[in-house]
């Protein structure tokens, strides 16, 4: 059994660094009052957001793996949300790694 218990506790652990992370679009404010983007980033500065970024991707890709494998969502569902997170990861990359928030406000899911 301890196996099946550390298993729990890496899952725990996961999802509360999803959680986390998914809090950050609250914390970040680039746009001005016309919600025009005013952040230009570098090209370091936008390859170290693409790593980190890619090393999140790669984690919620593992949990949903394992959320699968054990049973609590089909194989079906978890490759929908795989896409989903995959295709939010192309829109970051095309906007340079700036997240346009508006979109999320309008939505109301923000």
């Amino acid at each position: 059994m301890p196996h099946s218990r550390k298993t729990l506790a890496v899952l725990v652990l996961l999802s509360v660094l999803v959680a986390v992370v998914g809090t950050l679009p609250v914390w970040a404010n680039t746009q001005d009052a016309d919600n025009k983007t005013t952040v230009q980033l570098t090209e370091d500065q936008k390859k170290e957001l693409a790593a980190l970024h890619k090393d999140i991707l790669a984690k919620k890709k593992e949990l949903i793996s394992k959320y699968v494998e054990y049973g609590v969502i089909s194989k079906e569902k978890g490759e929908k949300i795989i896409s989903r997170l995959e295709k939010r990861y192309e829109r970051l990359e095309q906007n340079g790694f700036v997240p346009h928030w508006e979109k999320c406000k309008k939505k109301g899911s923000h």
